[in-house]
């Protein structure tokens, strides 16, 4: 009797037991279907496409409407083309002083006019220039280029004009009717700075051009002119 009910107890336990397991297993197979989960980390990412092998999808590109302004652009277009032809006429206006600097004389002579007495000995003394003779108020100009170091009067030529060149050599104009150059102001050959006079010991309307080089000796002004080619 007591055998047969505790056989019969473990028999009703073990069915209750697989009744219970099948309920167990049926409720989550239910959830099973409703949600697949994942492996691991790496089906994650790949689900994402972010990371593993499975590339991520390019990223997709919005035209982006531009809009331009016409006249803006015209008018940029404008200023570019002005500020290119203001720098092509500075080139052209720097080319075109530089050839007329390089084509212009250098050394001319001091006065048009008559050559009536030379340098060296004279009426029983030394004259240390050259005279050219014309008319009151004939042009003086610079026979080279060269700084104004003395515009005024001076001692027996009445009023005189002296420049100084580059290299220290120094031309005195002397017997001036009038100057038109101030001391200090720079020159060049051919420019005007006196008129011919009579002023001082003079014997007459001219221009008395001495050249006195850098060491101070008084040179011969027709041969310095010469050597420049340059004739009186």
């Amino acid at each position: 009797m007591v055998v047969a009910a505790v056989a019969a107890g473990a028999f009703a336990a073990a069915a209750a037991g697989q009744t219970l397991q099948a309920a167990t297993t049926s409720e989550t197979s239910s959830d099973s279907d409703r949600v697949t989960p994942l492996a691991n980390a790496r089906d994650a990412s790949a689900a994402f496409g972010v990371g593993g092998d499975t590339p991520a999808g390019a990223p997709e590109l919005l035209p982006v409407a531009r809009t331009t302004d016409a006249s803006a652009e015209a008018e940029k277009l404008a200023d570019s083309a002005q500020v290119t032809e203001e720098r092509l006429q500075r080139e052209a206006e720097a080319a075109r002083k530089a050839a007329e600097e390089a084509a212009r004389p250098k050394t001319v002579a001091p006065a048009q006019g008559s050559f009536t007495s030379g340098f060296g000995a004279r009426w029983g003394t030394t004259h240390y220039g050259i005279d050219i003779a014309n008319s009151v108020g004939t042009p003086i100009v610079a026979a080279a280029d060269g700084t104004v170091i003395e515009a005024g009067s001076a001692s027996g030529f009445g009023l005189w004009v002296r420049v100084q060149l580059d290299d220290g050599t120094v031309h005195v104009y002397g017997h001036v009717n009038s100057y038109s150059v101030y001391e200090g102001q720079r020159v060049k050959a051919g420019e005007q700075i006196a008129e011919m006079g009579n002023r001082g010991q003079s014997t007459g309307p001219h221009l008395h051009f001495e050249v006195w080089t850098a060491d101070g000796q008084k040179a011969d002004p027709r041969s310095w002119l010469a050597a420049r080619g340059v004739s009186v």
